[in-house]
């Protein structure tokens, strides 16, 4: 008969914080700051955006130490995928 799991024994991911930081400073940086996802012309930017809540979304996801079982959530809401959201919103912004 096998032990049960204990909490320290189950290798449940803990808090990624690099993610968790990140989605926080774009929630607040969004909040404080909506210009941020505007272009030039001071309308918004749905790509900028889209690509900002994603990265948020999963900073969240990610970062209070959620790993989803499916393959695809698992993959769109990682930490990567964070980090390539951010990356993308830089490439974004800098374009205009």
């Amino acid at each position: 008969m096998e032990a049960p799991l204990t909490p320290s024994s189950s290798r449940q991911p803990g808090l990624h914080w690099p993610s968790l930081w990140v989605a926080v400073l774009i929630m607040i940086g969004g909040t404080l700051y909506p210009p941020l996802m505007a272009n030039a012309a001071g309308r918004a930017d749905h790509v900028l955006a889209s690509s900002l809540f994603w990265a948020m979304s999963a900073g969240f996801i990610r970062g209070v130490g959620f790993v989803p079982t499916f393959w695809l959530w698992r993959g769109l809401f990682s930490g990567w995928s964070c980090t390539l959201g951010v990356l993308v919103a830089a490439y974004v912004k800098s374009t205009h």
